[in-house]
């Protein structure tokens, strides 16, 4: 079972990784100035991660792929790493809707 995992960044603001079952960080949030916010986040993961609609797959400028989850409203919730080829990314979706929807949630 996958696990989200909430940290601070420098600046304060709060942030989080849903790691896999391995420990891979699968998906990266924004920065969120509060930790209610954060968690908020990650109830919006929870609740789109299964809806292939919501997987926006792109290709960086030096050619890496890469995708963005976002909610129903447009909003980016979180980003993927770059990955080396397309089935890769894909398989980072598949990781994602397996793991995010009864993810524990961690400090």
């Amino acid at each position: 079972m996958g696990k989200f995992v909430i940290s601070t960044r420098t600046n304060g603001d709060f942030q989080f990784n849903l790691k896999a079952d391995n420990g891979q960080v699968i998906l990266t949030s924004q920065g969120y100035t509060t930790r209610a916010a954060c968690e908020n986040g990650i109830e919006s993961v929870r609740t789109n991660a299964t809806d292939d609609a919501r997987y926006e797959r792109n290709r960086s400028a030096n050619g890496k792929d890469y995708f963005n989850l976002k909610a129903a409203n447009g909003q980016v919730i979180g980003s993927s790493e770059m990955y080396e080829s397309t089935a890769a990314m894909e398989n980072g979706i598949a990781s994602v809707k397996k793991n995010a929807p009864d993810a524990t949630v961690e400090g």
